[in-house]
């Protein structure tokens, strides 16, 4: 019987070749190097792939994705690529991208024994609790998870503006953070237009003398 993980490496050459076909310079231009003005953070959810919602090409978006798109000030992995797009890439732009219906979202608001990933989850666990009074009130289960979505993309593109590499970057060019969250049932993306380009809507005590 045929691996399936076989489809993979016949769907590459296929891609390969009508990139070739395209632009016969497609790979030749990408070997070359990468120059994105975008770091995406977003969700490992399998259906919100960067590229392909933002109809952008190879090389325009630098990406980081893990379970319900967070910033969290002890992730080394995080931090790390955030680092380089900025500090290397020079990107002009940070994006948190969550999107509705998130499973680990929906994970976080039950009391379910999630085994390993409690650890992850707790940190939208204290989104929630930030916002329980809102969340509380909303009766459907789909609509405050929808909500605590948006309310989480807030809480971390706000994780973002505390670090000491976005606020380092402020101190000598331009770099605007913003929130997003892409909807399923239409495939077009919400901004929550909570964005930051300064220092100064960063609470006193998260703001590093740079």
């Amino acid at each position: 019987m045929r691996r399936l993980y076989e489809r993979l490496l016949t769907g590459n050459k296929q891609w390969a070749a009508e990139k070739l076909k395209d632009n016969p310079d497609f790979f030749k231009k990408l070997s070359l190097g990468q120059n994105p003005e975008y770091l995406w953070i977003g969700c490992s959810d399998s259906r919100v792939p960067a590229n392909e919602i933002t109809n952008t090409e190879s090389g325009e978006i630098f990406v980081h994705r893990n379970i319900a798109n967070m910033v969290v000030h002890t992730d080394m992995n995080l931090l790390s690529v955030l680092y380089y797009a900025v500090e290397t890439l020079k990107v002009k732009h940070v994006i948190v991208c969550g999107h509705y219906g998130c499973g680990g979202i929906m994970a976080a608001m039950e009391n379910k024994d999630q085994g390993f990933v409690n650890n992850w989850l707790r940190n939208i666990k204290e989104v929630y609790n930030k916002n329980s009074e809102e969340l509380d009130a909303i009766t459907d289960i789909k609509t405050r998870g929808n909500r605590l979505v948006e309310l989480n993309v807030i809480e971390q593109v706000h994780n973002l503006a505390k670090t000491k590499i976005v606020q380092q970057h402020w101190k000598s060019r331009e770099l605007e953070i913003h929130g997003w969250v892409y909807g399923f049932d239409n495939g077009l993306i919400k901004d929550l237009e909570v964005s930051y380009s300064d220092i100064q809507n960063v609470e006193p005590i998260f703001r590093y003398d740079i």
